[in-house]
């Protein structure tokens, strides 16, 4: 016969509570009850707070294709100025638990860059971001950056659902996504404090959300063809622009928009979590 007073009951609290993430949660009572009723109150508590067992996966790439991407570290390589690139193959198998990891809480992939000097070439600012490559075979550790043109015939489309969840304390910019070209972006997806907009340099902003929280999750659509290049913020189309443009490619991830020489520490950050990202190249013929 096995006895189980009150202590016993906090016991079992303390023993499924780090289980299930909650050993920080104030939620212990003190009770008057039975042996009975200390198991049947932790049955229901498992019961009704664990739910399903959701798998979580390991590494990026089991939540983003990578196969045709490279990635760009907010590190320098040992003894240079030059951003450490991580390319296929071995991206493939790739985490980092600074910077470059999987949120197993939602099954999220994690870019962060801290505001130090690590830069590349024609920056000032750190990032953690995804390049665009031309697609091959994950043993290809050759891959040929992609370049393509808004009016090659083909439909260029980049999908997101992602969230911004962090940005510097002092200059509060981060980029979540980008078309590029040979020479500087084109348009950038960007958050200015709580301003989420579309960057095009010197033909002026779009804005995507005047109000944006960190943290929400929102979903870009950027589609180049025919010459124009168009975004959706959540469904709804917010630009539609006449560009033409050679050479140009996808970003994706976290690229942080301060450093220490504008005010920020090293240890603060911009961290932005995709969710889905789906790139496709198709032959306007095709949809027509």
């Amino acid at each position: 016969h096995i006895m189980m007073n009150n202590s016993s009951f906090l016991g079992l609290g303390r023993i499924f509570l780090p289980v299930l993430g909650l050993e920080n949660s104030h939620i212990f009572c003190y009770f008057n009850l039975s042996y009975r009723q200390s198991i049947f109150i932790s049955l229901m508590f498992l019961i009704f707070t664990t739910g399903p067992v959701v798998y979580t996966t390991e590494k990026p790439s089991d939540i983003v294709d990578l196969s045709q991407w490279k990635l760009t570290l907010p590190y320098f390589k040992p003894g240079t100025k030059s951003a450490i690139e991580i390319l296929q193959p071995e991206l493939h198998d790739y985490q980092n638990a600074k910077c470059f990891f999987v949120n197993k809480a939602d099954n999220s992939l994690v870019f962060r860059a801290h505001c130090t000097d690590t830069t590349t070439k024609s920056s000032k600012y750190p990032r953690c971001e995804l390049r665009e490559m031309q697609g091959g075979k994950l043993n290809n550790a050759k891959q040929k950056k992609a370049q393509w043109s808004t009016s090659d015939g083909k439909l260029h489309r980049m999908t997101l659902v992602q969230a911004i969840t962090s940005v510097p304390n002092v200059k509060k910019h981060v980029v979540a996504g980008q078309i590029h070209d040979a020479d500087d972006d084109v348009i950038m997806i960007r958050l200015e404090a709580r301003k989420l907009f579309v960057e095009r340099n010197k033909f002026g902003d779009v804005t995507l959300d005047q109000d944006y929280r960190l943290g929400s999750k929102f979903t870009i659509r950027i589609d180049a063809y025919d010459g124009f290049i168009k975004v959706w913020y959540n469904g709804v189309l917010k630009m539609e622009w006449e560009y033409a443009r050679d050479k140009c490619y996808f970003k994706a991830g976290c690229y942080t928009q301060s450093n220490t020489s504008k005010g920020d520490k090293p240890e603060s950050y911009g961290e932005v979590v995709i969710h889905k990202l789906v790139m496709e190249h198709t032959d306007m013929a095709r949809l027509e």
